[in-house]
């Protein structure tokens, strides 16, 4: 057994969840650039253990957020589950947003790019796939432009998430993505 499958300590548990859970809250809050030593503080534990339990900043922020990223995973899951291909594009485009609203640090770990062997470009990988099959099925049902590509979505997300009112901004954006045959 090597020293990374070893079961924590239940202190050392205790720690590793203070640190994520703060990561969550600090970089939710600021942003993936947040300074660590605060993450440290709202955890109640030294730097050291932070650096201990989280040699990078990276790796901070895949603990953080790849379970944000498997929420994601479900909603684009739960989207193409929907019988009417527009209702699950508008179900996938309502939540994301919704949780980039809601998130400053998971709208710019979906901007960024990491590691390709790590777990977060592997799970923005898996979801680009889903997010494409959504936009395509749309698309082969009739209800979306035919010109809307996986790569628009980002226009859209910043868009919509930039108006005051996010709703109104996305209801403006559907109207414009909804085919006209």
């Amino acid at each position: 057994m090597t020293v990374e499958q070893r079961p924590l300590r239940a202190d050392a548990r205790r720690n590793r969840e203070a640190l994520v859970a703060a990561a969550r809250e600090v970089f939710g809050a600021k942003g993936v650039d947040a300074p660590l030593d605060e993450i440290a503080r709202r955890a109640e534990v030294a730097i050291g253990t932070l650096y201990n339990r989280f040699p990078t900043r990276a790796d901070l922020v895949e603990a953080a957020f790849l379970p944000t990223l498997e929420e994601a995973q479900a909603l684009s899951e739960e989207a193409l589950a929907c019988e009417d291909p527009w209702e699950g594009f508008v179900l996938f485009l309502e939540r994301s947003i919704l949780m980039q609203v809601a998130d400053r640090g998971f709208t710019q770990v979906c901007a960024r790019a990491f590691d390709p062997a790590s777990g977060l470009e592997k799970a923005k990988h898996a979801n680009a796939s889903r997010m494409r099959r959504i936009i395509e099925r749309a698309q082969e049902a009739g209800v979306l432009r035919a010109d809307f590509q996986l790569a628009d979505l980002a226009v859209v997300f910043a868009g919509a998430s930039a108006a005051q009112d996010w709703r109104r901004g996305l209801a403006l954006v559907l109207d414009g993505l909804r085919s006209r045959i």
